[in-house]
């Protein structure tokens, strides 16, 4: 999902030097993008997770039915993605179409001259273009162009809980921070890890850090921050959140080695349905997952999911929630015509069809797609897709993720920062300095 380690955080800086000298150097007459791979087409690069298997599905089904604009589809795990596709679309050399999380790594692709306007695209079909949540477009939206299409379903930020272990200690799930950190005691005296966390990857980190800040500073803290405004990162709203992130850590919140453990391997998951940790933040894109590899657990009313806790004296409204609009599929500006053409074919009438929004809700997204209250009603997952449905519909504020919504350099900076605070080898007042160093 996110750059992650301080050595990456250097590959990053070097892609980014290598996008801006591809931009000035090459420019469009670089060398052409991949338009396959080994099952030939225009070459799509996306992420493996919970949407995997609907996007292969999809690709088979395009493949079928439109024999000269076939598709090649290729998955990568989150943590080598970011920098293998900034590397191969500075040289010139990348897919066709790419997943990516719009905001400020988008911009990036955008300045440099890598992405194609699919503003003309959607003028052309005002029905394409309405079909989308304005909020979600938003996301993939640099300067009132768009650069993107979400292609799968909304992502808010949950706190999943297992209801047997909550009812094992005789507790509900936590409505404000001061429950959350008493829980914390009592499943430690249960012998219960209290939340799982899978900190080798580092990115689950900010997802504390960023529903913290806005509990009690409100949204405006972090827009300060993106508008790179002095003094932001040292916010006390900042601090106060990088405060209470070490008391969790220092109180045994987290299950025993959480540095060691993988996130994008859904390790935390698994610690969660198999009974070993009590809750676990974690985004929608969870969910898929528990359904496909623990079904009893979903289907037999084990899992249980909340907003995140509220601060007291807190300017954040409760309501507010953090994650991913959605995922993006953008277009590479130097892709052939034909293959550009196929893409826009695809965009339009094989992604986010009737037959591909009944997968993602069958796996148990919401995809962000206008009209679609009868189909979450009566779906399996009715009572996940309506929470998620409420939960974004309510939301006062859905804040991007922050390591996404910055710069790739500072995105990385942060999460190195953020890592070395949750292992106590940073203090709150020294992570606050780092990154107002970083955002100079």
């Amino acid at each position: 999902m996110m750059a992650r380690t301080t050595t990456r955080r250097a590959l990053i800086m070097t892609g980014v030097t290598a996008l801006a000298l591809a931009a000035t150097g090459c420019g469009s007459g670089g060398r052409t993008p991949q338009g396959g791979g080994s099952g030939g087409g225009a070459l799509i690069w996306a992420l493996t997770g919970g949407t995997q298997t609907t996007i292969e599905s999809s690709v088979k089904a395009w493949n079928s039915a439109n024999a000269d604009s076939t598709l090649n589809v290729q998955f990568f795990q989150n943590d080598p993605y970011k920098q293998k596709l900034r590397t191969a679309v500075g040289a010139g050399n990348g897919p066709v179409l790419f997943e990516n999380w719009g905001g400020g790594g988008l911009k990036d692709y955008v300045d440099a001259g890598k992405v194609a306007d699919l503003t003309p695209e959607l003028a052309k079909d005002a029905a394409w273009k309405d079909r989308f949540f304005p909020s979600v477009l938003q996301a993939a939206t640099v300067d009132g162009k768009n650069y993107g299409l979400p292609l799968n379903g909304v992502q808010p930020v949950v706190l999943y809980y297992n209801k047997d272990l909550f009812a094992k200690i005789g507790a509900q799930p936590p409505k404000t921070w001061d429950d959350l950190m008493a829980l914390v005691k009592r499943f430690k005296d249960a012998g219960i890890a209290p939340i799982a966390m899978g900190g080798a990857s580092k990115w689950p980190d900010l997802m504390w850090l960023e529903y913290l800040t806005d509990r009690i500073g409100g949204p405006g803290v972090f827009e300060a921050i993106a508008a790179g405004k002095p003094g932001a990162w040292s916010d006390p709203a900042v601090l106060k959140a990088a405060t209470m992130i070490r008391q969790l850590v220092d109180a045994g919140g987290f299950a025993k080695g959480f540095e060691s453990v993988t996130a994008d391997t859904n390790q935390p998951e698994a610690q969660l349905y198999t009974g070993k940790a009590a809750m676990d933040l974690m985004g929608s894109w969870a969910y898929p997952v528990m359904l496909t590899n623990a079904p009893a657990f979903v289907k037999g009313g084990k899992l249980g999911w909340a907003t995140f806790p509220a601060v007291a004296g807190g300017q954040g409204d409760p309501s507010n929630i953090v994650g991913n609009p959605a995922n993006f599929y953008s277009l590479s500006a130097q892709a052939s015509d034909k293959d550009k053409q196929a893409a826009i074919a695809y965009l339009k009438k094989g992604m986010l069809n009737d037959s591909y929004i009944d997968a993602l809700i069958k796996a148990g997204e919401v995809p962000p797609v206008n009209g679609l209250d009868g189909k979450l009603t009566a779906s399996e997952n009715a009572d996940w897709l309506g929470a998620v449905y409420s939960m974004t519909k309510n939301a006062k504020s859905f804040q991007l993720s922050w390591d996404q919504a910055l710069s790739p350099a500072l995105g990385a900076a942060l999460l190195t920062n953020l890592d070395q605070l949750f292992l106590g080898q940073i203090t709150p007042e020294q992570f606050c300095a780092a990154m107002e160093k970083a955002g100079k």
